[in-house]
């Protein structure tokens, strides 16, 4: 008889890529470096070449969407680059502009000033290519330096992508209709860019909660999401409430 085969040599199991890898840890350790700014702004018209930016309102965030500093400004506008609906949808009042409004040039600088120095600032908000349009030409026309990153997040994409985890058919991409389906608010709101740039940064927090994976840890206190991890997403953990600020 002959001798028997060698035995196979099975293959060596991969590299763990449990949430203890440090690579993982190293990762996590890179990003810190970006914030985001929650913009909105309001505007005489839909045309930047025709209108004028009225109200500017900014909630600055780190990565973990915990608040850092808010700001928000009514601008000095030319009355003939503000639209009669644009006015009343806005609630704009001549009188009161006239006497709390700033010039676009300060406005722009100190929203500039605002934001965390040393971090990779990205646009973040709804439909917020508009407002970084408006903002552009405004910065491009004061000669200011662009404060911001060239990429945008936006709530209408991480809407969309919630609705298809969920198997839902949403009617419409709007900040009030992605707020309704998340029961944060319910018939009108205000309409106004401090308003809704909170709201924004509310509805963005609940459906980055909705959207977190199975077994991932709860939110902090600071109001941030849970963290990305491994696996697909499971029942949703509670909404995390607005920071404090």
């Amino acid at each position: 008889m002959g001798a028997p085969p060698p035995a196979r040599r099975g293959r060596a199991p991969p590299p763990s890529r449990s949430r203890r890898d440090p690579r993982r840890k190293e990762c996590r350790r890179a990003v810190p470096e970006f914030a985001f700014a929650f913009l909105d702004c309001e505007f005489g018209g839909l045309d930047p070449e025709a209108h004028d930016i009225t109200e500017i309102a900014v909630v600055v965030t780190d990565y973990r969407l915990a608040e850092m500093c808010a700001g928000e400004w009514k601008v000095r506008a030319r009355p003939a680059r503000i639209s009669a609906e644009a006015a009343a949808l806005q609630g704009y009042e001549p009188a009161v502009w006239a006497r709390e409004a700033v010039p676009v040039r300060q406005a722009l600088q100190e929203l500039a000033g605002l934001l965390p120095a040393g971090k990779i600032v990205v646009p973040a908000g709804q439909n917020v290519r508009m407002d970084v349009q408006f903002l552009e030409r405004a910065y491009a026309r004061c000669a200011i330096a662009w404060p911001f990153d060239y990429h945008v997040i936006d709530l209408a994409t991480l809407y969309y992508a919630w609705s298809l985890v969920a198997g839902e058919t949403v009617p419409a991409l709007s900040l009030r209709q992605a707020a309704n389906a998340a029961g944060l608010v319910k018939g009108p709101t205000p309409h106004r860019a401090m308003a809704d740039a909170r709201l924004t940064l509310e509805t963005f927090r609940h459906y980055v909660g909705r959207l977190a994976p199975r077994g991932a840890p709860e939110a902090s206190e600071a109001g941030e999401p849970a963290p990305p991890g491994d696996g697909a997403a499971a029942e949703p953990p509670p909404s995390p409430g607005p920071a404090a600020g």
